[in-house]
Formats: structure tokens, sequence, C-alpha cells
């Protein structure tokens, strides 16, 4: 495990903090910070928009509405940022060079939290379904249980928490300021992120950060390059092998025992079994009885916009899938369908993604009809065209949907699948996934968002 270095909030006393970012990470930041330094001065770097809230929302923070550059980060001790304020922005670059701490929320909670037993789950896809499972599966054992992190609440709203299981969950935004944990979980490896990381190789590099600080690590034995890359750790385990948790003949198996049939998920689709496998590897590992809390995997609710069936309308089935950013979350997802008569809906905000492998498997396995719509449409139809394979192009959402009403046979399904961000249309995936259920014809507000947030 690397050395570590930590930041607490006491630390910051006396020192000149700025914090970057308003969204719910920044606010959490700044309630942490006043709650054990209420004199620091603290100010704040947000979008111009955000300039009155921010005001209301802490009376005595400095607020600047602006982009700060190195000059004006030159003027700070120590900078919080929130995670999608990438750690590659020159600004950034040029303040650690200076000397200037950057820190995150992320860090700061590692840092009050020395002690405590934490399973910390990343993953290209399925981090968030596994590590909601984690909480769920240990809870049915009675054991109080923090769910936080990248899935939906920062950490340190719950700095003040006692709890005897911490799942978290870290995008490859934050696997770079995690503390030391007892076990880190990689559900998958794919490129993302693209426009945060630079490119593909750092983007895996900064995700592989979570191994440096894990004292076992816990892979997706289906990933050959994922066992590749963690091949030195010392005390490496994997789910996935038939030695371990695994999928075979319909169920969920560890080792030669047939434990779950998955037909009983309520979660959809063979990626979402190999989920439930992490997470009772997970458990196990952890000195829990897995073998006891596998029964209450029937009653764990799916996440919403993970390949969520909406229901019918219209004489079709709609199905929800927007947290699909990659094209291969895409191609989980047709996988998941095979059968049926699809017409899925690709394409979104653009961030040069390799599509590939995706437009191989619609020239062997097209699905009924497939729609390109958003920034990179043109793009993913145009490689679809070049080998012969059939697709349609709209320029939005809503224009997709209503093509794919046309195009789509009674009883067929219609799947929102985009392989990409939502950044060129919506504010995030879940905006997205709302609209897309509305388009279908249901109302977005039934949608909920994640159950079990925070310790239970």
């Amino acid at each position: 495990m690397k050395a570590w270095s930590p930041l607490r909030i006491a630390d910051l006393a006396d020192k000149r903090v700025a914090i970057w970012g308003f969204g719910r990470e920044g606010k959490a930041a700044i309630a942490a910070i006043r709650s054990r330094l209420p004199g620091l001065s603290l100010t704040l770097f947000c979008s111009d928009a955000e300039v009155a809230v921010a005001k209301a929302f802490d009376a005595a923070l400095s607020v600047r509405g602006e982009e700060p550059d190195a000059t004006a980060l030159a003027m700070f001790d120590v900078v919080v940022k929130s995670p999608g304020i990438s750690a590659y922005k020159p600004a950034l670059l040029a303040a650690h060079e200076a000397g200037i701490r950057v820190t995150s929320g992320t860090a700061l909670w590692f840092a009050e939290k020395p002690d405590a037993r934490i399973v910390a789950v990343t993953g290209t896809k399925g981090k968030s379904t596994t590590t909601a499972l984690l909480a769920h599966l240990a809870r049915s054992l009675g054991v109080r249980t923090a769910l936080a992190g990248n899935i939906g609440m920062p950490l340190l709203e719950l700095v003040d928490e006692s709890a005897e299981l911490w799942a978290i969950e870290l995008s490859s935004f934050q696997t770079g300021e995690a503390g030391p944990v007892e076990l880190g979980v990689f559900t998958s490896l794919y490129e993302e992120h693209l426009d945060w990381h630079g490119s593909r190789e750092r983007y895996i590099e900064d995700k592989l950060k979570l191994a440096d600080v894990s004292k076992q690590l816990l892979v997706n034995a289906t990933q050959p390059s994922l066992l590749e890359r963690t091949a030195q750790h010392p005390h490496r385990l994997a789910f996935g092998n038939v030695q371990g948790w695994h999928i075979a003949d319909g169920s969920i198996r560890r080792g030669t025992q047939v434990v779950f049939p998955i037909a009983n998920l309520r979660a959809p689709g063979e990626h979402n079994a190999l989920n439930a496998c992490a997470a009772l590897s997970a458990l196990d590992i952890m000195g829990f009885d897995a073998l006891k809390a596998a029964p209450s995997l029937a009653e764990f609710r799916p996440l919403p916009h993970r390949l969520q069936p909406l229901g019918e309308h219209d004489g079709f089935q709609w199905i929800n899938d927007s947290i699909s950013t990659t094209p291969q979350a895409t191609l989980a997802a047709l996988h998941t369908l095979e059968g049926r008569a699809v017409t899925v809906i690709v394409g979104g905000h653009d961030r040069g993604l390799d599509w590939q492998d995706f437009v191989a498997e619609m020239k062997a396995h097209a699905p009924h009809a497939i729609v390109a719509q958003g920034a990179n449409g043109p793009r993913i139809a145009r490689t679809l065209r070049d080998v012969g394979a059939a697709v349609e192009e709209r320029t939005d959402l809503a224009a997709a949907v209503a093509h794919a009403r046309t195009v789509t046979p009674d009883g067929g399904t219609i799947l929102l699948s985009p392989g990409a961000p939502s950044f060129d249309q919506f504010h995030d995936y879940a905006d997205r996934g709302r609209h897309f259920a509305e388009m279908a014809g249901f109302n977005a507000h039934d949608i909920i968002g994640i159950e079990g947030l925070g310790i239970h």
C-alpha cells in the first residue's frame, strides 16, 4: 500500500481555504468545515448562475462566480475541489506545483475516519448497483451499514456518523483521493471519462489507484485485462470464477454450491447477477455470513436508470438505461434483451469514445432497429453505415423517441441505452432518463432516487 498523508478538517485552521464547486459535494464540504471551524474564512468558486444561491446557503462565504485560474488559486493555501473538477486542469496542476494543497471532500472524510471498516467499490459499470447490493445484503443481517459516496450521498454528509460497515462507491474522479480501505472492489474496467482524465491510459491508471490503498482487492475474474492489471496486488481475490461466487446454469453459486436462482432477481440480466456475486464476495471477505444474506437478493429493488423497465405504454415495452454512458454498456443491455424486438436509441455528448466493438457486434447481431441521436449521433451512424449496418439518424432524443414509435412493432421494446453522456441535451443521466420516461408516456415523478442512502 502506498504511503498516505491525510489532511484533516482541523488542519485547515488558520489556512486560506478555497472551495471549488457548488454541487452537493461542495455544499457538503462547506457544511462540514463550518461545523468544526465556524470562524474560518472560506472562498467559493462557482458558476455565475450559482452566486445568489451560494450566498443564501452561507452568508459568510466569499463567493466568486468564475472558474479560477492559477493566479486566483495562488491566493490560497488549500483548495477543496468537487469531483467533477478535473484534477488535470492547468490551474490545479499549477497550484500543486506551487505547493498549494489540493484536496477534496472524499480525502477529508477518509482522514477523519481512519478506523472505519470500508468496502470501496469502483468500476466503469456496475459500481452503483454492487455498492447498493452490498449495503442491502449487510443490512439484511442486522449490520449497521452506510451507503454513500458517488452513488448519491457525499461522504462528508456523514462525517459525524458511525457505522459497522461503510459501503462506498468511488468514481474514477475519486479513487485517487481515497485513504486506506479494508477492501477495494473492481466491477469492470473500460474506457470512459476521457474528457476528465485526458486519455484512456490515465483513466485506467486513476481507477487503479484504489488498488494502491486497498489492504485486500476483489476483482472481476471475467475480465482478463483487469486480472492482468491487478496481478501484482499481494492480497487479490476474485469473483466470477468457479472457485468463488459466480454464475452457472441460471444460478448464483459459491463454488459448487447453488445459492440463488438468477430468475428471482428483480434487477434483470446476467451482469446484475455478476454484480450480486461481487457484493456477496465482499460480504464474505469482510467476515459476514453471505450465505445467510443471499435470500434477501430477491427484495433488492433495481436502481433507477439502469435497465429500468418502465412498463407498457401505447403497445410498446419501454426500458430506461440512461446510465449507459459507454458503448460496452449498451452492448450489455442489448445482450440482456436478446430474443426481443428491440429498437435501441444511442448517442449523446461526444467524448471521443471508440464505438468499433459496438459497430462490429451490430454488423453481426443487430437489434430490430438502431436510432442514433445527439451530438455524436452522426459519428455513430456513419461508422455503422461504413460496415453496412442499418441505422436511422435523428437530431435529439425527442425526435429519436418519436421515430422509434414508428419503426417498433406492436409488443416490441424501445430501449434508451445511449452509450454516451447526457450533457449535450440534459443536466445529467437522471435528467435524461426522466425526460425519456415522460416522452414514453409515464410519470417521471414515479422514478424515485436511490433507496437506502445514508446509515441504516
